[in-house]
């Protein structure tokens, strides 16, 4: 299928982006007299909850991931293209792609949602990329298995004693949900799926260090799931070290900056080496958000997210909608002043259902309405039977962790996959792994002295 011709008489509507937003945005036109061109540098929508588990070797990608052709196969109205957006000409009301072999002309619109969501961020220090890969992308997931698996060989190579513990020596950093589910994953791998295969190393002597620039861990979650989550993973194995601030990464491992102890007048700075480290303590908006505000006039937060109007359209330009991690968005509940929309998946579904909502309302003359967050908990796992849960309800709030709270997210992670055969497929390997410990996801691709994906990352940046 190609893109609609400029002089298609039905109203022309181009989403960038095929995140939870996209997406949901999307399938809620499905049916409406409208032609839909969906932009997605990627050929798949990433379930990227689940992401981790991709880099720690419990599922395979495919389990996680869906391609984007065939999830619209059965919506006329809807066209699916690869491509990279590089601009957004407001006046001309077009979309310019990346040029390639084939360059295509621009994407004309009459209605436009981005929703191109968010990247890494290491406020201000780009460099560390290289040493200390993030996670949002498939390729992310690959590069962060492979430095994971290939540490322990290293390992079991490596004839002197320090230098083999520097590579037993895994750093995350952030202790968010993707960093506390990074940690006690690890841990379990350490001493659970490893050892038994390796003979001049012991795979659980791995000490797994969690660092958090915060006063506890999980800080979206209250005080006493927070507390209850680092009991957990201090019970899994995990170090976690509270207002450990890092203020440099390079090849050898990290330095670590905490306050002041008492009497002392100056912060304390140590270092530890390591040769794997993972990044999970920054996000920040796709840089065509601070494209898109000068463009329009619009603003941007601190994190680069545009703010949005109420209906999440951009002020002087109710033609231009903005949805999820590249909104900076606000729930208007009546009678509650505006809150902040928290950057989880829940919400950028709700808000591409939202923007589709209110694009019929324009098209058929009515006003559109301000977008109300419903906000259903929080979850996270940090390990085998280990979990905490945050819902909320009529009757209040319902919190309770450990097993059962393992368990619901289990279900719940399951139940929002995309298709019927990954909801099978990563169910039956769960099942496997739980009673197995086995991790057959085990393939790592690229030798040692090959540049690794973060660094050929890193040198675009």
């Amino acid at each position: 299928m190609t893109h609609p011709p400029a002089s298609s008489p039905r109203p022309r509507i181009v989403i960038i982006g095929c995140g939870f937003g996209g997406l949901e945005a999307a399938r809620a036109l499905h049916g409406a007299a409208v032609d839909i061109t969906l932009v997605d540098k990627t050929n798949h929508h990433l379930f990227q909850p689940l992401l981790y588990q991709v880099a720690t070797a419990g599922l395979s990608a495919p389990a996680i991931a869906a391609p984007i052709r065939h999830l619209f196969r059965q919506q006329p109205n809807a066209t699916t293209l690869l491509g990279e957006v590089t601009q957004i000409d407001v006046a001309a009301r077009t979309v310019h792609l990346k040029e390639g072999p084939n360059p295509s002309a621009p994407l004309p619109y009459d209605h436009l949602i981005v929703a191109a969501g968010a990247t890494h961020s290491y406020f201000g220090k780009d460099a560390w990329a290289t040493h200390a890969p993030g996670l949002k992308t498939l390729d992310d997931a690959f590069e962060i298995r492979r430095r994971i698996l290939l540490a322990f060989e290293a390992a079991e190579k490596e004839p002197d004693v320090q230098r083999r513990a520097d590579w037993l020596n895994f750093v995350v950093v952030g202790a968010g949900p993707t960093g506390v589910e990074m940690a006690g994953t690890l841990a379990e791998i350490a001493r659970h799926t490893l050892p038994g295969e390796f003979r001049h190393i012991d795979p659980a002597s791995a000490k797994i260090i969690l660092l958090e620039g915060g006063a506890r861990v999980l800080q979206a979650m209250p005080d006493g799931l927070s507390q209850r989550a680092q009991e957990q993973l201090e019970k899994l194995g995990v170090e976690v070290r509270l207002q450990a601030r890092v203020t440099a990464i390079d090849g050898e491992g990290l330095m670590v900056e905490t306050p002041a102890s008492a009497g002392s007048i100056s912060a304390n700075s140590y270092q530890i080496k390591s040769k794997c480290i993972i990044w999970a303590a920054g996000v920040a908006a796709s840089p065509l958000g601070r494209d898109l505000a000068e463009a329009t006039g619009a603003t941007t937060d601190r994190a680069g997210r545009v703010v949005v109007a109420p209906d999440l359209s951009l002020p002087g330009h109710p033609e231009i909608s903005v949805i999820g991690d590249l909104a900076a968005a606000q729930s208007h509940v009546p009678g509650q002043p505006p809150q902040p929309v928290p950057g989880v998946s829940p919400g950028a579904k709700q808000m591409g259902r939202a923007v589709a909502a209110n694009i019929l309302h324009r098209l058929r003359g009515e006003p559109t309405e301000p977008f109300r967050y419903r906000d259903y908990g929080n979850l996270a796992t940090i390990g085998r039977n280990s979990a905490v849960v945050d819902l909320t309800s009529p009757a209040g709030p319902v919190r309770f962790s450990g097993y059962f709270a393992w368990l619901f997210w289990l279900f719940a992670h399951v139940y929002f996959l995309i298709g019927f055969r990954n909801r099978l497929v990563v169910l039956l390997d769960w099942a496997w792994a739980y009673w197995s410990f086995a991790r057959y996801a085990r393939v790592v691709t690229g030798i040692e002295g090959q540049p690794s994906v973060a660094a050929k990352s890193a040198s675009r940046l």
